[in-house]
């Protein structure tokens, strides 16, 4: 199997990560609101119970779109899709510890944990985007860490738009390759 061939059947299987994105986006939001309006620890124990859910609610998504929920047995990707799936929780405990020292840094510290998880994604899904992706949490984390104390849950916001607007934009490619297969190019 070509590597452009399993890339194009893991956007294909995953909708360029539109499901997970979505459900991830979703989980984000509302810690975002619970640590606004609730309270912080609500919102950060809320994020850090559901984040275990994420691939299950996506396979769910996925399965309610009519969409395979995982690549065959012995599809060439399930090795790297497998490393990319324990990434983020095996830094959880840095992250933890981070808020530890200093509870405003949790969201940016989930942040560029979260942007370095999507790093590898690039090359999983033969997608350029996740790159851009991975920018957009793990820059904003480091600047949010470092000079906005003030404000919570502005990581928290930010992290469940950035991942919104990516949903979509996973979703769009996903699409349009679909839709140039069916017409033959």
């Amino acid at each position: 199997m070509q590597i452009e061939q399993a890339q194009r059947e893991v956007r294909q299987a995953y909708l360029g990560g539109f499901a997970g994105q979505l459900v991830s986006s979703l989980l984000w939001l509302v810690s975002a609101a619970l640590s606004t309006w609730v309270s912080k620890r609500d919102g950060v124990g809320f994020l850090a119970i559901a984040g275990m859910a994420i691939y299950p609610l996506t396979l769910l998504v996925l399965r309610a779109m009519g969409h395979a929920v995982r690549l065959p047995r012995n599809h060439a990707m399930n090795g790297l899709a497998m490393q990319v799936a324990f990434m983020l929780p095996l830094n959880l405990p840095l992250v933890f510890a981070a808020a530890y020292y200093h509870h405003t840094w949790f969201y940016p510290a989930l942040m560029v944990a979260l942007g370095t998880h999507y790093l590898p994604f690039v090359f999983l899904y033969g997608m350029r985007m996740f790159a851009f992706l991975a920018g957009l949490l793990i820059v904003p984390g480091v600047l949010m860490g470092l000079y906005l104390h003030g404000s919570f849950a502005a990581g928290a916001w930010w992290t469940a738009g950035v991942l919104l607007v990516f949903a979509g934009l996973g979703r769009e490619v996903a699409r349009r390759e679909r839709l140039a297969e069916a017409m033959g190019r």
